[in-house]
């Protein structure tokens, strides 16, 4: 009965998202949508980090990725204990995908969600509360979206091949970068081939010491193919590979360590450098129709994806099986986008102290729809809803069943020449959570009794001012999630349910000229557990935030020369029984391209240049008595040398 219903459900959404799209009507909109521009939607908390913001910014860690952004922060240390945060929500709190497919969280909370290497990696979005019903299900925070280049994103036209080298070094953990890709197209079939290789030693603070357990050793693997039809029918096939398999910091006794890359120490604990572990590994493959002939161009994709670490002392993953079938349908104004998608996901664990651990199991089946629209010249609106049905099994053997709806809706008004006002509100049912996959069941058998669905509430309204290259603009913001399952239990009790909000501001003020550009951002959040200030060790829920600034800022020069920087500066927030101290970091880079030879560029960073010794605002432990946390690095000179051949 348990199948029958699960493929009678299937069967009806698949059914339902086709039939109500299925009324060919006349194209009604061919242009740009105003609440989709750039300044609209990052007012509205949806941010895009584009493909020339990564080549700025020159990231080595996904950390990297979001300088010069005061809304996402990422915890500090090794690839393989970096977190990413917005607004102050760890994202395992937020839909996640590469290349559209869905990344579950990770598996021991002292590591990291999704480890990836950002050479490759072409533009990043992310949404801050207001999750649109097409980004998937589960967006409780808002979403993060990464997408990695294709080979037709690296070929110049009528480019039949090509390859690109990267090599890099630096005077502070890094002392070797090497990155290879091949890529190229002949009749419609493309191909990209990249691996990547980081090795060096442990980092030293502002101060001068060593941090242990923060030595770079990443590898990682990407491979594409592609084929595109005459008629613009193309299917694309993706796998790739990360993994972070450095000695990291651990705690424990009698030979049984669990590691804790993202603390420097724990007192009263014997402390010592041991084995570990984490891997990603995905496949996807994607239909698209990218010269539809008619109102029905799907877009399909399957996809599976693992994240797996070895903890020592634990281990644990996470797979998932997930995938989608949308398409675009033209309406007054813009467009809708609607379909169904699925997952379904496993944490599993196992352990060294003799017990064989557990595993859970969570199945959704949703259907959306989403619209974007142009009313009139100064009346924009994007709406949708989903619905998304769920089962979830408990490492007992308890079966749990149920569904919910989401809906979101925001408006872009123009008030004036240069005005403009934009707000949108959100409510989303997050569902079931898989617990702690490398803890399942450690200690006894989880008690299930009170576990229950989430559901998140957003709220955003802002003004926004552009005029002769200046751009203005501030938000409030608002996000609760109520009844938030335990991932990782206390006493055992899976079933315990906590609230959480994140509330604030965000504003920016940025010029850009013909050769040059700056911007300030600064958000401020609060963030709460239970009515209460939330903790530095809040896994899987978030960290307190307070007031952050970002500044970011770049000139070329020449046509060969390029300079820039960016900045992160935190403000004191005071804390319960504790502080969490300020901090200002630096950082500038130089990169030239000679005219001889405009395939090659040499560039210089410099990281950190007035040696800063400080904790990163996200970073796990502050303030807590017996946790060293784990310090940034200190002044870094890097140079990078990238050729296109």
């Amino acid at each position: 009965m348990y199948q029958t219903s699960r493929g009678l459900l299937l069967l009806t959404a698949c059914f339902t998202g086709t039939s109500l799209f299925a009324q060919e009507s006349e194209p009604l909109f061919l242009g740009t949508l105003r609440i989709e521009s750039t300044s609209a939607q990052s007012l509205l908390g949806n941010e895009e980090i584009t493909e020339e913001d990564i080549d700025r910014r020159n990231p080595v860690t996904v950390k990297e990725v979001f300088d010069g952004e005061s809304s996402v922060l990422v915890s500090g240390g090794a690839p393989i204990a970096q977190k990413v945060f917005v607004n102050g929500i760890e994202e395992s709190l937020l839909s996640v995908t590469i290349d559209g497919a869905r990344q579950n969280k990770g598996a021991f909370h002292h590591s990291g969600n999704v480890l990836l290497d950002p050479s490759l990696l072409k533009a990043v979005e992310v949404t801050e509360g207001l999750a649109p019903a097409d980004a998937g299900p589960g967006g409780l925070g808002g979403s993060i979206a990464y997408e990695t280049m294709d080979a037709r994103d690296l070929l110049r036209p009528d480019e039949a091949y090509g390859g690109m080298a990267t090599v890099g070094m630096s005077d502070n953990g890094l002392d070797f970068l090497g990155t290879l890709s091949i890529f190229g197209q002949i009749e419609g079939f493309e191909y990209l081939f990249s691996g990547s290789r980081q090795t060096g030693g442990d980092y030293e603070n502002g101060s001068g010491d060593s941090v242990p357990g923060t030595a770079a050793d990443l590898t990682s693997y990407l491979g594409k193919m592609a084929f595109t039809t005459e008629t613009g029918k193309r299917f694309e096939f993706a796998a790739s590979e990360t993994e972070d398999s450095g000695d990291r910091m651990g705690q424990g006794a009698n030979g049984i360590y669990f590691i804790r890359p993202d603390f420097a120490e724990v007192l009263g604990r014997d402390n010592q450098l041991v084995d570990a572990y984490a891997k990603r590994t995905s496949y996807t493959a994607t239909y698209t129709d990218e010269a539809p002939q008619s109102w029905f161009a799907p877009e399909v994709q399957l996809s599976y994806n693992e994240q797996e670490v070895d903890a020592n002392a634990v281990w644990g993953q996470n797979s998932s099986l997930s995938g989608y079938l949308k398409n675009d349908f033209d309406i007054y104004g813009g467009a809708i986008t609607g379909g169904v998608d699925f997952f379904n996901e496993k944490a599993e664990g196992e352990y060294d102290a003799g017990d064989t651990g557990g595993e859970e199991t969570l199945w959704d089946i949703g259907i959306f729809a989403q619209a974007r629209q142009d009313l009139t010249d100064r009346l924009s609106v994007t709406y949708g809803g989903r619905y998304d049905y769920q089962e979830f099994e408990g490492s007992d053997g308890t079966d749990f069943s149920s569904g919910g709806l989401s809906a979101n809706g925001a408006v872009d008004v123009v008030l004036t020449e240069t005005v403009t006002l934009n707000a949108g509100l959100a409510t989303t049912w997050g569902g079931y959570e898989l617990g702690e996959a490398a803890l399942v069941n450690y200690g006894g058998q989880w008690d299930y009794d009170g576990f229950d669905t989430s559901r998140s509430n957003s709220a955003r309204i802002g003004l926004r001012y552009e005029n002769r290259g200046w751009a203005v603009a501030g938000a409030l913001f608002y996000t609760e999630i109520d009844d938030i399952a335990a991932v990782l239990p206390t006493n055992l009790e899976r079933g315990a349910l906590t609230d959480m909000t994140s509330q604030g501001f965000d504003g920016s003020i940025a010029w850009t000229g013909e050769r040059s550009f700056a911007s300030i951002k600064y958000t401020y959040a609060d963030v709460e557990l239970d009515g209460d200030e939330i903790a530095t060790t809040a896994y899987y829920f978030g960290r307190p935030v307070g007031s952050i600034f970002a500044l970011e800022g770049g000139y070329e020069v020449t046509p060969e020369w390029r300079l820039g920087g960016t900045a992160e500066i935190a403000l004191e927030n005071e804390l319960e029984g504790y502080e969490l101290p300020s901090y200002e970091v630096f950082n500038a880079y130089a990169a030239y391209s000679p005219r001889a030879m405009e395939d090659l560029e040499i560039r210089l960073d410099v990281r950190n240049i007035f040696d800063e010794s400080y904790v990163s605002r996200s970073s796990d432990g502050q303030g807590l008595p017996v946790i060293v946390a784990l310090d940034e690095p200190g002044r870094t000179f890097a140079l990078t040398a990238k050729l296109r051949f």
